[in-house]
């Protein structure tokens, strides 16, 4: 009887391009998938990869998805496929924010490491281009300074507002470099850094920490749209 294949996969339909990364005996098979209609690149993807392994839905073993921030109908694709997946083929799953995403990407490099070395009591703060002029933002201080929807104006008062020492780490529109927005007086990430690589996505498949809250999802709504009750 033939053993069953060994499979992780990792998704990122918060936003475009789609990203996909398969992971069998140490190798990777990554598909990047340009446009906002997740819903109908996610299959042909995620078979495209699974294809070129010899694989099949049922070897997948284990499940990573990005839980949001980003495009509504994106995060409910994976949310609904890794659920799938783990009612049929009791495929274990895993999850985190792309705030955390990027900040595992950032914090193991070696930039970071000499940066925090001169600047002990700095912080990373990830953004995230929303829509228009509003961002996402997530301040890993220690003290749960976020997530949160800003205004372009909104987020550069909150940054401006910390007196310990920022890098940032994230993007503009369209890809465009942070330094564009904020300005010479913040450390930067490197741009390598600031985007999700797939090796990324099948290494936190693979952390245990991250199961708890694995399909939860997270949606930032910006202030102006929430509801307050009156006193």
């Amino acid at each position: 009887m033939q053993s069953r294949k060994k499979i992780i996969l990792g998704l990122d339909t918060s936003g475009a391009p789609l990203l996909v990364a398969l992971e069998q005996d140490g190798k990777i098979f990554a598909r990047r998938r340009k446009g906002v209609k997740q819903e109908r690149l996610l299959f042909p993807a995620v078979n495209s990869a699974l294809e070129a392994a010899g694989a099949e839905l049922k070897d997948i073993e284990r499940i990573f998805i990005v839980r949001g921030p980003g495009r509504f109908t994106g995060i409910r694709i994976s949310l609904t496929f890794a659920s799938m997946l783990k009612y049929l083929n009791k495929t274990e799953v895993r999850g985190a924010t792309l705030f955390e995403v990027l900040r595992r990407q950032v914090e193991t490099s070696k930039k970071f490491a000499a940066w925090k070395k001169e600047n002990p009591s700095g912080a990373l703060a990830v953004i995230l281009h929303a829509f228009r002029e509003e961002y996402f933002l997530q301040v890993f201080d220690g003290q749960n300074a976020g997530p949160a929807w800003l205004s372009r104006e909104e987020l550069l008062q909150r940054l401006s507002g910390y007196s310990a020492p920022l890098m940032l780490a994230g993007s503009d529109k369209n890809g465009a470099p942070l330094a564009e927005l904020a300005g010479p007086q913040y450390a930067y990430a490197d741009e390598k850094d600031c985007f999700v690589r797939p090796a990324t996505l099948t290494a936190m498949a693979k952390d245990d920490s991250l199961a708890q809250d694995a399909l939860e999802p997270l949606y930032l709504k910006p202030a102006r749209f929430e509801l307050v009750t009156p006193k």
